[in-house]
């Protein structure tokens, strides 16, 4: 008999960005609260329809979001910091302001701290409790509406939202108060929700915990174990709801035996990313509770083998009543694109391989049905090797030594030599590359890419808007100044493009926070370097100008982390790859006088295993030799820089030290500049730029803001050492706002200086 199927969740920005439009134009106040309103539900109806097509058991409600489903979260349970709710917006514009800032009539804020979800490249808002946050039901309950909407439509879903443990655990509290000081409000609340959900005919709540998949302390399991108690005692007393406990990015070891004892109807696990997901069932599972099987993978793009997949489930079913059994995706299908469909100008051959979300509910049908058709054509598939290896690339990575690895004179030494070379002033300003992509920018590449326009009217292009990019820069008074990045379309892709053993889609966009959406390339084969391709602009720049103007590139570690990778050689290799093809671009701008290179690392934290003990051998110890064998040969005069974004790094400075970059900027704004305690106590050697201002906010940083904050900084980081920089890239800012924000941080340096 057929298996039942489940899905965790389905993208939400919809199949052409529809959604990503909708909130920007309703950002520019060009539509309507009810116009971005009729968007969203298309979308959702969307959804809904392609998995109920297919066959989908259990179909989840509310996995849909303006923005991001923890924020979602805390305006569900009234626990928004009173600063944007007394900004008397109405209740779209108040969520946004949490969002993503607000400065105007109403005030000026500042938007609530992102971080990256787990080991992903989708981006949280952190909530913040404060002593004063009275977590409550919202009257503007949007899961129950999601439900209905859907019910209305003839789709009977499965609500599912951010579970009290995990959205206590991920919570920033600023008060007296612990997270478990609102577990009894945050039960009542979750209890009154089901209770709402039952009485609309929902016949499952399901609870997301992917903080149960991280190492869960005894303290924290009691506080879990205790939550949970009560609220399912507190649910079976109101409602004959059924209660389902979601988990996924990797196993439940610790409590395991614990949520197998609380009495949930479900429980899901992880078979792909929880290594010991099948050892821990093995052990025993409720008699009477379903298991939702999380076999297909929802974070990567390959199409599943159906007979290793199959396998999986006979595993499973040795421990758990095959009827109990519901396969679905190991995680929510929000971190792949929507179809394979969409790419109109990848052959057959290609696309075969891919399985994107809309393909993955066909996966999971068909691996259901046990569909002899299917699984005979997709062993054809996986019968014979995808690609052929390239002999020069694994030739140069069986010739690494440990000298590859190396780079002399030591820091301090060559820290000497580039402050005697540059002879910057105190407190150095830059950005951090990119400057505002207008349409005039975008139009210019699609033009080119069409042909439209020639190669010479192309860069000619380009080089004016580098011409002025300088020349604005020397306006402002910057120190070290950038080209712009005018030619790139995004910080991976455009590198991803000139690299042998990539592939790119059209229309494979991933939403990575709020409207800002990547189309992450995919690592088809062995990785190697064409030629030049950044050399040309960085000299042009360079030209321009008598300052120094750093050389932009991705490390190879982001551009490995925030593509697409293979499943068929270890991520190690795959690395090694690409910093050996980045390597050379180094070299090569060095070669032709470029003094400074800066190669960002934006994405080193994401992929640190969920599990402290498994940090170096699966992943630093290849991840921080992989940036070091990119910049290991050059010159001490040379400095290197380096650039992090969103992501929590106060647990493994030492090991980004280790590094052995010359300067560091990181996201430091929104995280209220904590990372610098971790740096004191580290000892950290490597010069700093914490940014002063947060870039993913309309809202123009004073003078004074950009000054005290400074001042917070060097009571923890040496004179010597900071640098004065935005927290990322201006790629997404307007000109004006670029223009006064950069005007504003020059001039809080300029007197920082003569103050000190």
């Amino acid at each position: 008999m057929a298996k039942k199927t489940s899905v965790i969740g389905f993208p939400r920005i919809g199949k052409n960005r529809e959604l990503k439009f909708a909130v920007e134009k309703f950002f520019k106040n060009e539509s309507t609260a009810a116009e971005l309103e009729k968007t969203a539900a298309d979308i959702r109806l969307y959804g809904w329809k392609k998995q109920s097509d297919r066959g989908i058991s259990f179909i989840p409600s509310n996995d849909f979001s303006f923005y991001d489903n923890v924020l979602d979260t805390a305006f569900l349970l009234n626990a928004v910091p009173s600063r944007y709710t007394e900004l008397g917006l109405p209740p779209l514009e108040t969520y946004f302001a949490a969002a993503h800032g607000y400065q105007g009539p109403a005030g000026d804020v500042k938007a609530l701290p992102m971080k990256k979800w787990f080991n992903t490249n989708y981006h949280y808002i952190v909530p913040e409790l404060s002593d004063d946050t009275a977590i409550s039901l919202s009257d503007k309950n949007k899961v129950t509406a999601e439900y209905n909407e859907a019910k209305k439509a003839g789709i009977q879903t499965v609500p599912s939202l951010v579970g009290p443990y995990t959205f206590l655990h991920l919570s920033t509290c600023t008060g007296k108060k612990t997270a478990k000081d609102f577990a009894e409000e945050s039960i009542r609340a979750y209890g009154e929700l089901a209770e709402k959900l039952s009485k609309s005919g929902a016949e499952w709540i399901s609870f997301s915990e992917p903080a149960l998949v991280l190492d869960v302390t005894p303290d924290e399991k009691k506080f879990f174990v205790s939550l949970y108690t009560r609220l399912i005692e507190k649910i079976r007393a109101e409602s004959k709801i059924k209660i389902a406990l979601q988990t996924y990015f990797g196993d439940i070891r610790d409590v395991y035996s614990d949520v197998c004892s609380l009495g949930f109807d479900a429980i899901g696990l992880d078979f792909v990313e929880g290594k010991k997901s099948l050892e821990l069932v093995s052990s025993g599972f409720p008699k009477d509770c379903i298991l939702f099987a999380g076999i297909v993978n929802g974070k990567n793009i390959w199409r599943a083998n159906y007979a290793e997949k199959k396998s999986l489930v006979e595993k499973i079913e040795h421990h758990v009543d095959s009827e109990k059994i519901v396969i679905g995706t190991s995680c929510s299908l929000l971190h792949v694109p929507y179809t394979s469909v969409s790419e109109e100008k990848l052959p057959d051959e290609i696309k075969k391989h891919f399985s994107f979300a809309e393909e993955k509910l066909c996966e999971l049908h068909e691996i259901a049905e046990e569909n002899v058709a299917a699984f005979i054509e997709n062993q054809k598939l996986f019968a014979k090797n995808r690609v052929e290896k390239n002999q020069d690339v694994q030739k140069a990575i069986s010739d690494l030594t440990e000298a590859d690895f190396e780079r002399s004179p030591s820091f301090f030494e060559r820290e000497k030599i580039q402050h005697e070379k540059f002879g910057l002033p105190l407190f150095p300003t830059t950005t951090i590359g990119s400057f505002p992509q207008t349409k005039e920018v975008r139009a210019n590449r699609a033009s080119f890419k069409k042909g439209t326009i020639t190669k010479e009217q192309y860069i000619a292009f380009n080089q004016k808007k580098i011409s002025e990019c300088i020349a604005l820069q020397e306006k402002l008074g910057l120190d070290v100044l950038v080209h712009g990045e005018f030619e790139r379309n995004d910080m991976v892709e455009y590198f991803g493009s000139q690299l042998d053993g990539y592939i790119f889609t059209q229309n494979a966009w991933v939403q990575s926070y709020g409207t800002r959406c990547v189309k992450p390339p995919i690592v088809w084969g062995d990785v190697s370097r064409r030629g030049p391709m950044t050399v040309e602009w960085s000299v042009f720049a360079q030209s321009q100008t008598k300052k120094i103007v750093k050389g932009m590139l991705t490390g190879p570690v982001t551009i490995l982390n925030w593509s697409f990778p293979r499943e068929d050689i270890s991520l190690k290799e795959q690395a090694q790859q690409i910093a050996l093809a980045i390597r050379s671009e180094v070299l090569d701008l060095e070669k032709n006088g470029i003094r400074i290179i800066q190669i960002d690392e934006a994405a080193l934290r994401e992929k640190l295993p969920l599990r402290h003990a498994d940090w170096h051998t699966e992943y630093l110890d290849w991840a921080i030799p992989a940036f070091r064998l990119v910049h290991a040969k050059v010159k001490a005069e040379t400095q290197i820089h380096t650039h992090m974004c969103y992501s929590e790094f106060n647990d493994i400075i030492r090991d980004i030290d280790a590094m052995d970059a010359d300067v560091i900027t990181f996201e430091a704004s929104r995280a209220d500049l904590k990372i610098l305690d971790a740096l004191r106590e580290a000892n950290f050697r490597t010069e700093v730029g914490p940014g002063v201002y947060d870039i993913h906010s309309a809202r123009v940083p004073s003078v004074n803001e950009i000054k005290d904050a400074l001042k917070k900084m060097l009571s923890r980081v040496q004179k010597e050492k900071l640098w004065v920089n935005p927290d990322c890239g201006l790629k997404t800012r307007g000109d004006a706002e670029t223009e006064a924000s950069l005007a504003n941080l020059v001039q809080a340096a300029k007197e920082l200086r003569t103050e000190i």
